[in-house]
């Protein structure tokens, strides 16, 4: 099978494409991927480290206020649709895969004026704008929320599969998150982590409960700063470690957060989908902090979603303090049976078997 991914400008939109383009490769070896992006997205880095050809076209995105530049955008949208057919002519594909972001906008466009089969996934609660459009033209969509549905009533074919970045995360291994730590198998931690550049606010509240720390002596914390703020961090917090250093592990970055993230007794995030579908795939408990700076406010729905079912604990950031986060993580910790209930609730809204259920999806175009 050939199928072309696209998708990008944040990693939210291209590790579900690289994902479902691993199990195509799982499920079919012989199959050749194309990956189109733009050249300044962090897609032109990280998909041909995965080994996958990559084209790039010139777009942009809307604005949400009035602008000459949305014009622009307007001609820079045609140009990219003119270009995609291009690229989509010369890879012949079977199947066009687009997972959001506005690159994906005159791709999946020009594969439905080609007449080849197109599916979008969306990773959010409420949709992106270009997907929203590109809902019009798609052969069949698939959601990450069951809530999402709803916005594609117009879709011949719309499916609650899930998020496919929750199907590789199972199979990380919870001893090897431990040893990676230092950690004895088994010991009860947090995982308190911002995203891959780190969350000032999130950074400011932890700093701010590391002298309540003592009041849960058998627990240790893990703490992922982001690069950014890891020097700051560190030096602030050395000076509130004294008795309990040996429970607080500072690190800028973590290189095997599956396994970390398996071997968590609670964690402590933004509400990211992907993550989000890690953490439920799980079935891990969370306190999550939607971040207010993304589009749209995306992440509140999101975190909302899991709050709901009893998954989680949602903090809104304007909210956040180190004493109020404390004493949710105090309340969480302290009680195993709302912890176990907790977890039991995350585990019901996993979908680990996500990518596969797209690649049933994708083969059905194919037919």
């Amino acid at each position: 099978m050939r199928v072309v991914l696209t998708g990008g400008g944040t990693g939210g939109h291209i590790y579900p494409a690289l994902a479902i383009g691993q199990e195509i490769l799982k499920q079919q070896p012989d199959s050749s991927l194309l990956y189109i992006g733009t050249s300044r997205g962090l897609e032109s880095r990280i998909v041909p480290q995965q080994g996958i050809a990559f084209e790039a076209i010139t777009i942009t995105g809307f604005r949400r206020s009035l602008s000459w530049e949305n014009v622009r955008t307007i001609v820079r949208f045609w140009q990219g649709v003119r270009r995609s057919k291009e690229l989509l002519r010369k890879f012949k594909p079977d199947v066009v895969v687009g997972t959001g972001g506005y690159v994906c906008g005159p791709v999946v466009y020009a594969a439905s004026r080609l007449g080849i089969p197109t599916l979008i996934h969306e990773q959010n609660v409420i949709p992106g704008l270009t997907n929203k459009f590109l809902s019009r033209y798609a052969n069949a969509v698939a959601v990450s929320f069951a809530e999402s549905v709803s916005y594609f009533k117009r879709s011949p074919d719309v499916e609650h599969a899930g998020n496919p970045c929750a199907s590789a995360v199972v199979l990380a291994k919870r001893d090897k998150g431990f040893a990676s730590l230092g950690l004895h198998p088994e010991t009860p931690f947090v995982l308190i982590v911002g995203g891959s550049r780190g969350a000032k606010a999130l950074n400011d509240a932890m700093i701010d409960m590391v002298p309540m720390l003592s009041k849960l002596p058998s627990v240790h914390f893990v703490f992922v700063s982001g690069e950014r703020f890891y020097e700051e961090t560190k030096t602030k917090m050395k000076k509130l470690l004294p008795g309990i250093a040996d429970r607080v592990h500072v690190l800028s970055y973590v290189n095997n957060m599956p396994e970390v993230l398996s071997a968590a007794s609670l964690v402590v995030s933004r509400a990211g989908a992907s993550s989000l579908a890690e953490i439920t795939s799980l079935g891990i408990p969370s306190i999550l902090i939607p971040s207010p700076n993304v589009t749209n406010n995306h992440q509140e729905p999101n975190a909302r979603s899991l709050a709901d079912a009893g998954a989680a604990v949602m903090i809104l950031e304007r909210q956040l303090t180190g004493e109020l986060l404390f004493s949710h993580i105090r309340t969480i910790m302290d009680d195993t049976l709302h912890r176990a209930l907790m977890a039991e609730a995350s585990r019901k809204l996993g979908m680990p078997n996500a990518a596969a259920a797209i690649y049933e999806q994708i083969t059905r175009l194919h037919r």
